[in-house]
């Protein structure tokens, strides 16, 4: 069943945003950012958290949340161990949510206009995974500039 796949690729990719944000030495390296970069590696993981935490728990799965998007840009300095706790938390809920959906779920039109016209919520949480990917190779190829550590080895499904 495709909430099965996508709840199995979430999984994954959040795994490896995990592993990612562990290959950082320090809490400092993390909110680092290389000419040209706004986003620190740090403030990418709390805009992560907010938006998985916004459409996917929150409007999907029905679980209490009330996001500060300006603050996921914003904030600073939180700890390595305090993130990771926080992506751990998105890691166990995110795939959770997505599996529950039934296929009459997926194909219903998502609770809100994200993207500035109706779409299914399967797009959505197809875009959704798109968006993860997109800012988890950011935070790869920042931690890569701004320490000089090459690649890891991240998880497979």
């Amino acid at each position: 069943m495709l909430s099965s796949e996508l709840a199995a690729l979430f999984a994954r990719d959040l795994k490896r945003l995990i592993q990612e944000l562990t290959a950082f030495p320090d809490t400092a390296s993390l909110w680092k950012t290389a000419p040209g970069v706004t986003n620190a590696a740090g403030t990418l993981a709390l805009h992560l958290e907010g938006n998985l935490r916004e459409y996917i728990g929150r409007q999907l799965g029905g679980i209490e949340f009330a996001r500060d998007r300006p603050l996921e840009f914003s904030k600073r300095g939180v700890e390595q161990q305090e993130l990771v706790a926080r992506i751990e938390a998105v890691r166990d809920m995110v795939p959770r949510v997505i599996k529950a959906l039934s296929k009459q779920q997926l194909e219903a039109i998502y609770p809100e206009q994200v993207l500035g016209a109706p779409i299914t919520t399967r797009q959505f949480v197809i875009h959704l995974s798109g968006h993860l990917n997109y800012h988890l190779g950011q935070i790869d190829y920042l931690r890569r500039m701004t320490t000089g550590d090459g690649g890891i080895n991240l998880v497979s499904l």
